[in-house]
């Protein structure tokens, strides 16, 4: 008797312990944040520039981030949120990773047989950074692929390739690759140049059959001035670029390529 009475005593007193410690370091939790929290995808890829999807939800709660951040979830998801928080969801592009370049391995010259770590960011340490003759180039070893959370890039011939309707912009293989090949463009771009090279037209031609020259035809074919040559490399502006092909039709090593 004396046993069992100490023994409901002390699970009587440690229950009310409990549930005093409960309402003292209660943790006040803001609705808005959770139903936040519910409508994000969940995939904490980090594309919006927080710590998962949590961070995100706690500070678009706190008003720190705008209610369309989510870069997975896109329009839809920002539209969920911004009846949430009671603003206008406002317009947002959908955005895909593309890669600068299209010197796969029957186009692009090889100065030697490479043979080691196949990751992308160990060819810095090798010679020329890399076996592929232009340095500017895309080194196909799959550095994008491993760090992509939606199987939306893949090398194929030696180059990495993205699918559009699979890639979430989540900016992952932006940051891993280490030429800097990768960029994020608006979903409905109509043109890209597919080169990210630098050196000057005879140079160029020696090492790939598709690498931009810099001649200016597709400077000079553009009727909008959409495109602009630079280091003997032409870069098209989206927020310009009506879609014309001009520059595409002219372009005599076939750097320009059509939307994805």
């Amino acid at each position: 008797m004396i046993a069992t009475l100490i023994v409901g005593g002390v699970g009587i007193f440690v229950g009310i312990f409990l549930g005093i410690a409960s309402l003292k370091f209660k943790v006040e939790v803001n609705e808005k944040e959770e139903a936040v929290l519910g409508c994000l995808p969940g995939n904490n890829c980090g594309g919006c520039g927080y710590p998962g999807c949590s961070g995100l939800a706690a500070a678009i709660a706190k008003g720190e981030a705008p209610v369309n951040a989510c870069v997975v979830g896109g329009e839809p998801v920002g539209q969920q949120i911004a009846a949430i928080m009671g603003v206008e969801a406002g317009e947002s592009v959908r955005k895909v990773a593309f890669v600068a370049c299209a010197g796969d391995c029957g186009k692009t010259k090889v100065d030697y047989e490479y043979s080691g770590v196949e990751d992308c960011r160990m060819l810095a340490f090798v010679p020329n950074g890399g076996p592929k003759s232009c340095n500017y180039g895309c080194l196909g070893y799959g550095a994008c692929v491993d760090v992509c959370p939606f199987d939306a890039i893949h090398v194929i011939q030696g180059v990495a390739k993205v699918d559009p309707e699979a890639c979430k912009a989540c900016g992952k293989c932006v940051d891993v690759c280490p030429k800097h090949l990768i960029s994020l463009i608006p979903y409905d771009t109509p043109y890209m140049v597919a080169c990210a090279n630098k050196d000057k037209g005879p140079e160029t031609m020696k090492k790939c059959e598709v690498g931009c020259i810099g001649c200016q035809l597709c400077v000079k074919q553009c009727q909008s001035d959409a495109v602009t040559v630079t280091d003997f490399n032409a870069t098209i502006d989206p927020e310009k670029c009506v879609g014309c092909g001009a520059c595409f039709e002219k372009c005599p090593k076939k750097a320009i390529v059509k939307r994805m």
